[in-house]
């Protein structure tokens, strides 16, 4: 994994401790049991929240026999949800240590340790058997990784023939200039950004047939609103957290990404195929 993105998820402000800690202040402290839904609202670091999950569960067909893997995992919140609500077996690949460590960990605290692991491993080269899983999930995670014919050729690989692969992504809209995608590289560690096309041409290329690209870029205007307005609105928090100016310098990167959402140079699409 670049340093670059490393560097961008160990200070990212969404964490397992900042997990804990909003799920303390909702129930008054995690003394005692939790369960998965104690941190839905809090363990979903994605856009659309645990709607866009479903909708990529039902794109790729996830029932509860499916073998599932969520690929760039996180902290593991979409496999701990489609573990509790479908019944299916999850396997969480993630590269970042200290994430990878954090989910596997919160998934030991709800009681899910038997549906669902995470393994530490890279996209590009996964860890895994030809034919393993019935379906491939992923959510904003391949924009951080420049080789996305690699991460494509794995998600094949690794699908049992008729397996679905389904993931969301930021991509490229007209007008995104290379000032503001070497921007988006330092401040954000989108190593590069693919556009709709794009996407759909590199998933033909790789074996996959059909292919569905959807523009989200509408609906995710109004999630990165309502998201800017949350994030400014916890800023006591944060600030206790994580001091004042590395709030500052959130607060900054993330109104430049909403403002390069409300021009239409930045955009998000749903992308959905079959080995």
């Amino acid at each position: 994994m670049p340093d670059r993105v490393v560097d961008f998820y160990d200070r990212h402000p969404i964490s397992e401790a900042q997990v804990l800690a909003a799920v303390a202040r909702r129930r008054g402290g995690v003394e005692g049991a939790l369960t998965a839904e104690d941190l839905f609202e809090f363990d979903q670091d994605h856009y659309g929240g645990l709607d866009a999950v479903d909708t990529l569960a039902r794109r790729a067909g996830v029932i509860a026999r499916s073998r599932v893997l969520d690929v760039c995992a996180g902290l593991a919140g979409p496999a701990r949800f489609l573990a509790s609500r479908r019944g299916c077996r999850v396997v969480g690949v993630e590269l970042h240590a200290g994430r990878a460590a954090g989910g596997a960990r919160l998934t030991r605290r709800v009681g899910l340790a038997g549906r669902v692991s995470v393994v530490r491993g890279d996209a590009t080269t996964l860890p895994f058997a030809a034919g393993a899983f019935d379906a491939c999930l992923s959510q904003e995670a391949f924009l951080h990784i420049e080789r996305k014919p690699s991460v494509l050729a794995e998600c094949h690989r690794v699908l049992a023939p008729g397996g679905r692969l389904a993931f969301t992504d930021w991509v490229a809209r007209p007008g995104l200039g290379d000032r503001a995608r070497e921007q988006l590289r330092e401040w954000m560690a989108a190593t590069s950004l693919q556009t709709l096309e794009g996407y759909r041409a590199l998933l033909g290329r790789v074996g996959f047939g059909a292919v569905e690209a959807e523009d989200l870029s509408d609906a995710w205007r109004q999630v990165l609103r309502a998201r800017l307005r949350m994030f400014r609105a916890m800023r006591a928090d944060t600030v206790a957290r994580l001091g004042e100016a590395r709030f500052g310098e959130y607060d900054r990167l993330y109104a430049f990404f909403v403002g390069l959402v409300e021009a239409g140079r930045l955009g998000g699409g749903r992308f959905t195929a079959t080995r």
